[in-house]
């Protein structure tokens, strides 16, 4: 049988060492042996003997705070040996190293899958109060491990040196030491041009020395309540 779909960069790319790497731009593979975090519902497909255990939004804690905020990551455990592959709506998926001391702040819509070895936890983005849906709440991971994200579109890194703002559905992760905050958009001089598809007339600055990545791409926005949809928001991923 012959067919340029069995080229060799369509073929399994395999690796003598354990952990995640990408299959391709828009898959991520998990060379699984013992444990991993990934997105319930993430999984295309496996080989090997693994076992998939739902968690929720990881604890009793963070999912005291999902019920209160409408936010948090619905995580399932990978466990055992073989090979996983993940991906998202054919979402580009990269691939971050935190080292201990690291701490970032990710969109829960973003998150994909994450060592074990990783903590993350559920915050209020400063400055936001009650002023807009767009997103009240953010993941921060920190710990010694890879985590991978996902974008729609190809992502531009912005080096925050200066007052940055960023729409809150476009923003995908941001170093978690840089002070963020809320403003409407008519302070800005941009009236409602932001929200035409958010709903939202807001917009999220960044201070401080950073970076934060942007994608192509805003979340739609919820249909008939005031959360985000489970694709969506600051820390969005409503469990199904």
């Amino acid at each position: 049988m012959r067919s340029a779909l069995f080229s060799a960069e369509n073929l399994e790319k395999e690796s003598a060492q354990p952990g995640m790497r990408l299959q391709n731009s828009k898959m991520l593979k998990i060379e699984l042996n013992g444990e991993c975090m990934a997105r319930t519902g993430a999984m295309v497909a496996y080989q090997g003997q693994v076992q998939f255990q739902a968690l929720g939004s990881g604890g009793i804690g963070k999912f005291l705070k999902q019920k209160l905020t409408g936010e948090g990551v619905p995580l399932m455990k990978m466990s055992g040996h073989g090979d996983v592959f993940l991906a998202d709506l054919a979402s580009d998926v990269h691939l971050i190293d935190l080292e201990p001391g690291d701490a970032l702040s990710i969109n829960g819509s973003s998150v994909l899958a994450f060592d074990s070895t990783l903590q993350y936890d559920i915050k209020m983005v400063q400055g936001m109060g009650m002023l807009s849906s767009a997103g009240l709440f953010n993941c921060v991971f920190t710990g010694h491990g890879r985590i991978a994200v996902t974008t729609k579109g190809t992502p531009v890194v912005l080096n925050v040196d200066q007052p940055t703002f960023v729409d809150p559905q476009a923003a995908v992760c941001w170093s978690a030491s840089l002070q963020t905050g809320y403003h409407r958009a008519e302070q800005l001089g941009l009236g409602t041009l932001l929200g035409r598809r958010t709903g939202e007339a807001f917009t999220m600055s960044f201070a401080g020395q950073g970076f934060v990545v942007v994608q192509p791409s805003e979340e739609p926005p919820v249909q008939g309540s005031g959360q985000q949809q489970s694709s969506g928001g600051l820390g969005g991923l409503l469990g199904n």
